[in-house]
């Protein structure tokens, strides 16, 4: 990490913060500065950008090093399905500060409710550090797509809200920790 690394390949990305689509070309010199989550920000001529995991080869990045990152997530397999959908949220990151949301208070609610056909719904309110961040609608869709990876959860919602505004008393403990507030 923090060392140069050439694209091997053209890669679609997210810009930061606007969460705008753009296309980084093969050649394209990159600094990769956070590889949480299962996604890559990296530094570009033109910025910060995310890149998916699932285009960790162009980057160089051994596939076997993305799958370590999965094996927190194996661990949960066997606890209460409450667990597993928290366990997953705590694998979706801001791509500008190293620490998950759940640990950065940005998750204000999450409900589980059984359906009639036995599966489970799950509805998490969530905010953002700031209103104005374009990464939004990308970190939401993050979380629900995890939630969404479990068998046993039928749908998945997740809203961005604004009310109480977050604040920095919101991160917890262990996220204090990892961004050396503490």
């Amino acid at each position: 990490m923090n060392q140069e690394i050439i694209l091997e390949r053209e890669v679609e990305a997210i810009q930061i913060p606007s969460g705008d689509a753009i296309t980084l070309p093969q050649g394209t010199p990159i600094v990769v500065t956070q590889t949480l989550g299962g996604s890559f920000t990296v530094a570009t001529q033109a910025g910060l950008a995310r890149i998916s995991a699932n285009d960790a080869d162009a980057l160089g990045i051994d596939e076997a090093e993305v799958q370590e990152k999965k094996e927190y997530i194996n661990k949960l397999k066997d606890a209460p399905l409450e667990d597993q959908v928290w366990g997953q949220l705590k694998e979706v990151y801001d791509p500008e500060i190293p620490v998950d949301i759940v640990n950065l208070g940005l998750v204000y609610d999450c409900v589980l409710t059984e359906n009639d056909n036995g599966k489970t719904e799950v509805n998490v309110k969530m905010t953002l550090t700031a209103p104005g961040c374009g990464m939004g609608p990308v970190i939401a869709a993050d979380a629900q797509a995890r939630i969404m990876s479990l068998d046993e959860i039928e749908d998945a919602q997740v809203d961005l809200v604004w009310d109480p505004v977050w604040s920095q008393d919101m991160i917890t403990e262990e996220g204090k920790m990892k961004l050396g507030m503490i």
